[in-house]
């Protein structure tokens, strides 16, 4: 029997359109190492861990007359070449050059008639830096145990401790023609009837009723849905109709600060992360015009990773996901208020059941905690856009330093897709004491979208001087002859 993708992650490709591609970006900022990392270094980089990712040389096949749901299998004609590319910017390229390059790359669907990932190589960054940009489509992650090839070429050392290389056998195996296709699928539904209305729900495009009946414990989903629809989101400059094109702007913070500032005023790291954002989007909003007042809220689908259980290390990442609708008070202007009622908003939700629990998540995406993001973009394609005005998603990653064919990684930044009707997505990831932001926004409708990352950090820097104010220096009292002096 073919591996059939699961009805959700069908709907996501058949919804996929030139205005909506849905595979999530990276980008890795890697210090060139000595004697350098050129295409060719990546290439047997990748070529030496893709037993790691079967699924990484396997493409998506259609059944005919979609009487079931696409299958999983070899692609004959996988090269490596073609999905490891290269390219770069004019010397010395400035980070503002990389990211328009990366926005380009984001807004370039993939092609389905292959394996449904990129990943490009960059040169010619200022400071003798390169980068890594990849693209993979969340349909690629379908399980607790499935990793993402930016993982997977990373290193804890510069020099990877010996390890048996793991044997790379893999041939292609001949692909089922289409008689064999509808054959396997008509056998599906004499073993398993209620497979047919799966499938016509499916190429219907009907992902929350597919999401339903693939979970059979969808009470959880819909009982939250059920009390947000009847309240739906704020309007927001954020919702409209989106183009094609699209903008990425990115955002830094220092950990340790914003571990600081929930020391001192409470919640959690994630909690102070919200609140930067609502500062950050009052801000912008105030900027180009829009009314805000006290009422003013944003509502923001927040996927997170929560411990696993009692006497787990606080800052460790997790191994589960909660996911939240959160109204975001941006029309709070004290920033240890907005604090407060975020880290309220989010144990209310929690405490009153409207949260999307972990198992829940896992039934309903097919969720692998390295793959946070593309959580949130599946979330964000399966719930109708009134009930949110954008995504934003948090990953805690590891606090030391990764590596890639012995260059050390000094920065990543996530790009989270963009679902019909949402003009920006803001993607945050932990590594190595710092927390960087990856805004992706529509070209058109966000056109200011690095404004908005600026802000971000002015936002920061103004929670840690609620905490750490800055000491008043005294001037020195003027020499006996320098008085009035000017």
């Amino acid at each position: 029997m073919v591996d059939r993708l699961t009805s959700l992650d069908a709907s996501f490709l058949y919804l996929e359109d030139a205005d909506t591609p849905m595979h999530v970006g990276g980008v890795l900022v890697l210090e060139s190492p000595r004697g350098g990392l050129d295409h060719e270094d990546l290439v047997d980089l990748v070529s030496s861990r893709l037993p790691l990712v079967p699924r990484y040389r396997q493409k998506v096949v259609e059944v005919p007359g979609h009487l079931a749901n696409p299958a999983w299998v070899d692609d004959p004609d996988f090269d490596v070449t073609y999905h490891v590319r290269r390219s770069a910017l004019p010397r010395p390229g400035t980070q503002e050059q990389l990211l328009d390059l990366v926005a380009r790359l984001t807004a370039r669907p993939l092609d389905h008639a292959r394996p449904l990932w990129e990943m490009y190589l960059v040169e010619g960054l200022e400071g003798d830096r390169i980068a890594v940009v990849t693209k993979t489509h969340p349909a690629l992650v379908d399980g607790l145990g499935a990793i993402d090839i930016g993982q997977v070429i990373l290193d804890d050392a510069p020099v990877p401790a010996d390890r048996p290389a793991p044997p790379d056998d893999w041939r292609p195996r001949r692909p089922p023609g289409p008689a064999a296709l509808v054959w396997e699928a008509v056998e599906e539904y004499v073993q398993r009837p209620t497979a047919v209305v799966e499938t016509v729900r499916t190429a219907a495009g009907d992902v929350r009723a597919t999401a339903g009946r693939l979970l059979g414990t969808a009470g959880t989903v819909l009982q939250a849905l059920a009390r947000t629809t009847v309240r739906p989101a704020p309007t927001s400059p954020l919702n409209g109709s989106i183009g094609r094109q699209r903008r990425v702007a990115v955002a830094r913070a220092d950990l340790d600060d914003l571990k600081a500032v929930r020391k001192e005023l409470g919640g959690t790291v994630n909690d102070v992360l919200l609140a930067t954002v609502t500062g950050a989007l009052r801000e912008w909003l105030m900027s180009r015009g829009e009314p805000v007042v006290g009422s003013t809220s944003v509502r923001a689908l927040v996927p997170v990773s929560v411990r696993g259980g009692a006497g787990e290390d606080e800052d460790a990442p997790g191994n589960r996901v909660s996911s939240f609708l959160v109204d975001l008070p941006v029309g709070e202007s004290n920033p240890r208020v907005r604090l407060a009622r975020i880290g309220y908003a989010m144990r209310g939700v929690s405490s009153s059941g409207q949260s999307v629990g972990a198992d829940t998540l896992v039934a309903i995406s097919g969720f692998a905690p390295p793959t946070l993001h593309a959580l949130g973009a599946r979330a964000a394609s399966g719930l109708s856009r009134r009930l949110f005005n954008l995504v934003v998603t948090n990953v805690p990653g590891p606090q030391v330093p990764l590596y890639a064919a012995g260059a050390r990684m000094l920065e990543v930044f996530p790009v989270v897709p963009l679902a019909q009707g949402q003009g920006l997505a803001i993607g945050l990831t932990s590594y190595d004491g710092t927390v960087y932001f990856g805004l992706n926004a529509d070209r058109d409708s966000v056109s200011d979208v690095e404004v908005l990352a600026d802000l971000i950090e002015q936002e920061v820097a103004q929670l840690v001087e609620t905490v750490r104010p800055t000491p008043v220096v005294p001037r020195p009292a003027p020499a006996a002859g320098d008085q009035g002096m000017v």
